[in-house]
């Protein structure tokens, strides 16, 4: 990974060449461009920009959603919402003996796997060093990923835990909320976890927020039971 610089919109970037791009980039005539002010993030697969307004800042002890992103001899490259470089050692990542000569370390972790973690280090140059052991963590399969910005995660997750609890009591849906603002859904009701956080987002500086956004759920299931009622009789 190359070191991170601070790009403005429509600032050059370099060649497209085989690499994918972001949603902060665009590419013309395979020359890569910036869409928005925020720090240069490239290696040999990928280019893009995290923009600096609401960026996630990585601390110890703190559960998060990451994606594969590159595959090393020893380890997991992992994108983790922020500018900086994220890796998952295979001591970290697996908890049997892994002959690596010999091993597809693909069959464990391949690239675009979704993985719930937690950040174990911050080692020297922000280089941050991921675990999957610990209670709960682990690889999470199918579901749906959606970003938020990371300032508003504690209101979703609620004091104590009161407003995610709610939200999947309500919904009977899995959710997964990392605190580097990547939210992991998967069950029937998706839509309504949606509508859920989106209203939180909109209304994170009210008080009794939990108690709105339970009403809000009650109503919306009311509203969709109606809808179903009135094309059974049509």
């Amino acid at each position: 990974m190359s070191e991170k610089k601070i790009v403005v919109p429509g600032e050059y970037l370099g060649l497209k060449g085989d690499r994918k791009t972001g949603s902060n980039v665009y590419s013309e005539e395979d020359k890569v461009y910036s869409k928005k002010v925020g720090l240069l993030r490239e290696s040999e697969n990928s280019i893009d920009v995290v923009p600096l307004s609401g960026i996630y800042i990585p601390r110890k002890g703190d559960k998060i959603i990451g994606i594969i992103k590159e595959i090393q001899p020893s380890g997991w490259v992992v994108d983790i919402n922020s500018p900086y470089q994220a890796f998952l050692p295979l001591a970290e990542g697996v908890n049997e003996f892994v002959d690596v000569f010999r091993t597809d370390l693909s069959k464990y972790y391949d690239i675009g796997d979704v993985v719930y973690l937690k950040i174990l280090n911050i080692m020297k140059k922000k280089i941050i060093q991921l675990s999957i052991k610990d209670a709960g963590l682990r690889k999470l399969e199918d579901g749906i990923l959606i970003k938020v910005t990371p300032t508003k995660i504690p209101r979703i997750i609620g004091r104590g835990g009161s407003m995610i609890s709610m939200i999947k009591q309500k919904t009977k849906t899995n959710v997964i909320v990392g605190k580097n603002g990547i939210i992991w859904i998967k069950g029937r009701n998706t839509d309504k976890v949606l509508k859920a956080i989106e209203l939180i987002e909109v209304k994170s500086h009210l008080s009794g927020l939990t108690e709105k956004i339970s009403e809000f759920l009650d109503s919306y299931s009311q509203q969709k039971e109606g809808r179903g009622e009135k094309n059974e009789e049509a």
